[in-house]
C-alpha cells in the first residue's frame, strides 16, 4: 500500500510538470485521490441546476451531507490560470468529480476539487466538544474525500450526539 501511494505522488509531480507546472510545489497531496481508488464520489443530484447556485458559501464543517450540487475548481490568475477577471479568482462548475479532476489536471493555476454539498440537517461545533442539531439548509463547500462515510442517514446525527455528547 505505501508503495501504491508514493508511486500516486510521484504520478501527481510527474503530471503537474508535464502541465507545465514545473517549479509548483505540491504541499499537501490530496487525500481525495488517493480515496478516489476505493470511494466512487456521487455525482450531482441535478446536472441542470449545476453552476447556478452562489458563490459565497460555507466552508467545510457539518459534520454530514445530504446531497452532491456539483463540484467546482477555482482558478488562480496570480498561479498562471486565464485571466478572466481582472486578477480575480473564479471557478468553474462540474456534475461529476473525474470531470472537475481532469479540469484541475490539464489547466494551469487551478485547486484541486471541491464538491458543494447540501445539508438539510447538519451539526454546528461552536466550541470544542459543544455540538448542536441544525434542522436548516446550508450549502457548503467540502474536500470531496469528506463524502466517504458522512451522507446523512435518519440517525446519523443522533447517533453523532449520543457518542459525542460531553456533561
Amino acid at each position: 500500500m505505501k508503495k501504491c501511494i508514493l508511486l500516486l505522488i510521484v504520478l501527481l509531480f510527474l503530471v503537474g510538470c508535464a502541465n507545465g507546472n514545473e517549479g509548483e510545489i505540491i504541499e499537501e497531496v490530496d487525500q481525495s485521490i488517493i480515496n478516489d481508488m476505493t470511494f466512487k464520489y456521487p455525482d450531482a443530484v441535478d446536472s441542470s441546476k449545476v453552476g447556478t447556485y452562489p458563490t459565497l458559501v460555507k466552508s467545510g464543517a457539518g459534520y454530514f451531507y445530504d446531497e452532491v450540487l456539483e463540484y467546482r475548481v477555482w482558478v488562480h490568475p496570480e498561479l498562471g490560470g486565464e485571466d478572466k477577471y481582472d486578477g480575480d479568482d473564479y471557478f468553474y462548475s462540474f456534475p461529476t468529480y473525474e470531470e472537475a479532476l481532469n479540469f484541475t489536471q490539464n489547466n494551469k493555476g487551478t485547486e484541486w476539487p471541491l464538491v458543494l454539498v447540501l445539508q438539510n440537517e447538519h451539526i454546528n461545533e461552536p466550541s470544542p466538544g459543544v455540538f448542536e442539531h441544525i434542522t436548516e439548509d446550508r450549502i457548503a463547500e467540502w474536500k470531496p474525500a469528506w463524502l466517504e462515510g458522512y451522507k446523512r442517514e435518519a440517525d446519523s446525527i443522533s447517533k453523532f450526539l449520543e457518542e459525542h455528547y460531553e456533561n
